[in-house]
């Protein structure tokens, strides 16, 4: 055990780091602080790092590194970490465009209706402040967002869509995110964007990382074209 933190071995090519702040900000920060040190460590056989909420997992060769070798990273990377040490010196804002409920968010009614309030107030609540990315989740480095400031949280469906178009603008629970492409999935969806998340062709596959801020800005149908395929960018705003 270190510090604030729990180190566990999973399965035979993996560790888990949980970390135990009161704070779930400074539980946040931690980890993606600590994935960051890892992934400079350089360690033969890094397979992969995975920052969530609270905890990182760090997978690797188990032909090329072990478990004592990765804790070994993992205490070091630990103790230069700095108290209260930022994620990120600048964090950059995107503004979304999304055309909101009908074809392009068919359950935006029905989340309205959950919260006892109209789908206008949920539109204003959805668009009312930046949202902060938390951590890249699925499919593909979806970016997992707090969610807006609703009077409680939204339920899932109770069946998942086979299939949800890619730019859809969805929230569950006290989260938001944007399906960045074709996949299932179980999230009410309020609108879609026509902007493109994701660019298979670029290294990072995202433009956002966790830290940066979204900001969801409401067109109209007509609008669609303006933006149609138009890769995310961070503005200076």
């Amino acid at each position: 055990m270190t510090p604030q933190t729990v180190i566990s071995d999973c399965g035979d090519a993996a560790v888990v780091v949980r970390a135990l702040h009161a704070d779930a900000a400074d539980r946040w920060r931690m980890v993606h602080v600590l994935a960051d040190l890892v992934e400079q460590a350089d360690l033969d056989g890094l397979y992969g790092v995975v920052p969530t909420y609270d905890s990182l997992l760090v997978e690797f060769d188990a032909d090329r590194a072990d478990h004592e070798t990765v804790r070994r990273v993992l205490d070091q990377a630990l103790r230069g970490i700095r108290p209260g040490e930022s994620l990120l010196a600048r964090p950059r804002l995107f503004v979304v465009p999304v055309v909101y409920g009908g074809e392009y968010g068919p359950d935006l009614d029905l989340v309205a209706s959950q919260l006892g309030i109209t789908a206008r107030q949920v539109i204003e609540l959805h668009t009312a402040a930046p949202l902060t990315v938390r951590c890249l989740g699925a499919p593909v480095g979806a970016p997992m967002m707090d969610g807006p400031a609703f009077p409680a949280p939204v339920p899932r469906l109770p069946s998942p869509r086979v299939s949800v178009p890619p730019g859809s603008v969805a929230v569950a629970g006290r989260q938001a995110v944007i399906c960045p492409m074709r996949s299932p999935g179980g999230w009410p969806l309020l609108g879609r964007t026509p902007l493109r998340v994701l660019d298979p062709a670029s290294d990072p596959l995202t433009p956002y990382r966790p830290g940066d801020r979204l900001r969801f800005v409401p067109i109209e149908p007509q609008q669609w074209d303006e933006h149609d395929g138009a890769l995310l960018a961070a503005t200076d705003g």
